[in-house]
């Protein structure tokens, strides 16, 4: 199971899960930015993705896990 999820809903929001609770919500620009940047992103991205947008990562240089 992956730790992040995303939903996004028709109002242009997207709302960051972590372990099926809600994180953070992204509007405007950033939903926009993120939803772009994970279209074409594999899972493991995805998460890093997630990860570093909720700030769960400092640098978003951290080794990930394999």
């Amino acid at each position: 199971m992956s730790d992040f999820a995303y939903q996004s809903h028709k109002d242009g929001s997207v709302f960051i899960f972590w372990h099926g609770k809600k994180v953070t919500t992204l509007k405007g620009w950033a939903a926009q930015e993120f939803l772009e940047d994970v279209s074409d992103a594999d899972e493991e991205d995805q998460q890093l993705t997630m990860a570093k947008v909720t700030g769960h990562f400092k640098h978003g240089n951290e080794p990930r896990v394999r």
